[in-house]
């Protein structure tokens, strides 16, 4: 059986819970790592709130989320670009060396220029987070979130705009749901260790059938992803990081949360 020591639990997977609550469970079921959704946390002193995690031993992984640059007008990119600033605070607040990028995509507008617009909005913010001391960690999101969450949608195309802005603050977020249908896969991840941007490993499952496009993800083992290569290419590219739990799903928010904990602890150990 693998140890916990590795895993993280978003607080988002355990939506239905407050953060008291989430630290305090995720905490006695031996989980050792939390990433923290701004609504998790919103209207709070961070301070405490980092205090509160800490305390009950556990470290926070990183800090969700930051993007969305791509807008129509230039006042809805400056809108972002100031948003993502305040992203990054937050995160340094409380702790989290990475703040992960949903970067997001405009309805109507060609993809290749949000592509271009996000490209812009992290370099803006990347100063900034640099002086924070917080890494920026871009997450493909599969090609059915393209018309509105996110132009990036492959790996490949991460490691290339990490490579075009050349910044040790910005790498990728590499999530199984979005990218394990992914042609050449392997390399990419390889090419992310070979540049060290591989900064975060997210897992969860992909449901046969899927239905709801954003809030039906699978637990660990209930699909179709072979999680474990995939972890096994990512240790091989350098990563030795931690493995987070990220389960965006209305089924599993209605059952019992301390159930539904456990029942993430045993996939982890048996399908991770």
């Amino acid at each position: 059986m693998d140890c916990l020591d590795r895993l993280c639990v978003h607080t988002v997977t355990c939506q239905p819970w407050k953060l008291e609550e989430a630290v305090a469970h995720f905490a006695a079921a031996g989980v050792r790592g939390i990433t923290t959704w701004r609504e998790a946390v919103a209207g709070r002193d961070l301070a405490e709130a980092r205090r509160l995690i800490t305390d009950a031993g556990l470290t926070v992984v990183s800090h969700c989320r930051g993007g969305f640059f791509p807008a129509m007008e230039a006042a809805g990119r400056r809108k972002a670009i100031d948003e993502n600033r305040t992203v990054i605070d937050e995160a340094a607040a409380l702790g989290a060396p990475v703040v992960v990028l949903v970067c997001g995509a405009t309805p109507g507008q060609p993809l290749e220029t949000s592509r271009a617009q996000i490209a812009e909005g992290i370099a803006a913010v990347l100063p900034h987070a640099q002086a924070a001391g917080v890494r920026l960690a871009i997450e493909p999101l599969h090609p059915m979130y393209a018309g509105d969450r996110s132009a990036v949608n492959t790996l490949r195309q991460a490691n290339e705009m990490c490579a075009q802005l050349d910044s040790p603050a910005l790498g990728v977020a590499l999530d199984v749901y979005h990218v394990w249908w992914e042609p050449g896969l392997e390399a990419e991840i390889r090419a992310s260790g070979e540049a060290g941007t591989l900064l975060a490993f997210h897992v969860c499952d992909w449901l046969l059938p899927t239905e709801d496009l954003l809030l039906d993800r699978g637990l660990m083992g209930e699909g179709c992803i072979d999680i474990a290569q995939i972890r096994r290419w990512v240790e091989a590219a350098g990563f030795g990081g931690w493995i987070e739990v990220e389960i965006f799903s209305k089924r599993h928010w209605a059952r019992d949360q301390a159930a539904f904990l456990a029942e993430i602890v045993r996939a982890y150990s048996d399908h991770v």
